[in-house]
């Protein structure tokens, strides 16, 4: 093996806290490297990333898109008929879900997202000073997604730390897992329970999987677990997109000015900003194959872990990549992967931001940071516990 061999634990505390500070050595070091403390190799630069995304054949997600190999050890839950299979079954389940997430039917939905939008804005700024992560990022998912899900009203407050412990849940079985899955004990219970049929609303989304699986395009338990892929990445990222965003223009003040003097850039920020804050940090794959690369072979059954991020802001693509600019064109990023495992939720995460996004646009003249953002450490997810800001009223 002729990899750079580096010692760096993308999974350490301190590497959590701010993963950014190490890309640079990991994109510099080379195409591939291998990652001593996990014995897998990674990848950190756009192309190489974004190539492997794309090539579902050679790396596979069906063995798992985190560390756990499913060839060799049980996963902690069913694995994902979504995220965690490969074609052909990922064809059919991925067929199936695309026509109830149709993009339509969230179109449709997004003059009630807008007013739920200007009402809570409204509500907020009142406050002056506020916890953007609490008051916006998490109240305005919570009030829409559970709806369009179809989800009984009671314990809706385990979505989040349910999500939060299903991205831990893709790194090592470390301290931070161990403390998640202990938080979250009622939460899976409530999760797998809000999942069948009995307890879910007609209408939604989740009720109308089970409709599908009436017309024989899945079976009964199969539907049960395409509805928890909803719950499982339907929150968490959203939560952390909407707060992210606000941070971006909390700490880039002069890009706020720009979007209130051109509201249309709105959709170039929110990709922008998906871009450039790196939500969703990394995910594993598996080669089905030797793979030969222009530093050695990764031998068939390599789990090889590829740094979305990082790729998101490699210089051989982005120029200036550090910076986050409301009016570069950031489309082609690998925010919400790339390829057949794209993320089925990217439109309503990028429907959700955009009803919060113009509504603070319509209420807000300026966004201040009035203290430290503090982070949520996750093995997956660039995550905000707290972000102290305060909001100008317009008018």
């Amino acid at each position: 093996m002729s990899f750079p061999s580096l010692t760096i634990d993308p999974f350490d505390e301190e590497f959590l806290s701010d993963p950014f500070a190490y890309h640079d050595e990991l994109r510099e070091a080379g195409a591939v490297v291998w990652l001593k403390k996990y014995d897998c190799y990674a990848m950190a630069r756009f192309a190489e990333v974004q190539a492997a995304l794309k090539d579902w054949q050679t790396y596979i997600s069906g063995r798992g898109v985190g560390l756990a190999d499913f060839a060799r050890e049980e996963p902690w839950r069913p694995a994902s008929l979504l995220l965690e299979t490969d074609p052909p079954l990922h064809d059919r389940t991925r067929g199936l879900m695309n026509k109830v997430a149709s993009l339509a039917s969230l179109r449709a939905l997004m003059p009630v997202w807008r007013t739920k939008a200007d009402a809570l804005v409204a509500e907020v700024i009142l406050k002056g000073e506020i916890d953007a992560v609490e008051a916006l990022a998490e109240a305005f998912p919570l009030r829409v997604f559970p709806e369009l899900i179809g989800l009984r009203e009671e314990g809706l407050e385990h979505l989040i730390p349910y999500g939060t412990t299903a991205f831990n849940g893709f790194g090592p079985r470390n301290r931070i897992l161990e403390q998640s899955m202990a938080d979250a004990q009622e939460a899976i219970a409530w999760v797998a329970e809000s999942c069948k049929r009995e307890n879910l609303k007609s209408g939604g989304w989740g009720m109308q999987v089970y409709e599908s699986a009436d017309r024989g395009d899945c079976s009964p338990e199969e539907a049960e677990r395409l509805v928890r892929s909803f719950l499982t990445a339907g929150v968490d990222t959203t939560v952390n997109g909407i707060a992210n965003l606000i941070h971006a223009f909390a700490e880039n003040r002069e890009e706020w000015a720009k979007l209130r003097a051109d509201p249309s850039l709105a959709k170039r920020a929110i990709e922008e900003s998906l871009r450039w804050g790196g939500v969703v940090q990394t995910f594993f794959r598996t080669t089905s194959r030797d793979v030969a690369t222009d530093g050695g072979m990764i031998p068939e059954g390599s789990k090889v872990l590829l740094f979305l991020a990082a790729a998101n802001r490699d210089p051989r693509k982005w120029e200036d990549p550090d910076r986050f600019d409301i009016s570069r064109n950031a489309g082609g990023h690998v925010g919400f992967g790339f390829g057949i495992h794209q993320c089925l939720g990217q439109m309503v995460a990028r429907l959700e931001a955009e009803a919060v996004l113009c509504a603070l646009l319509a209420q807000v003249t300026e966004i201040h940071a009035t203290g430290t953002p503090q982070r949520r450490l996750n093995n997956t997810l660039y995550a905000l516990a707290e972000l102290p800001v305060s909001l100008t009223p317009a008018g």
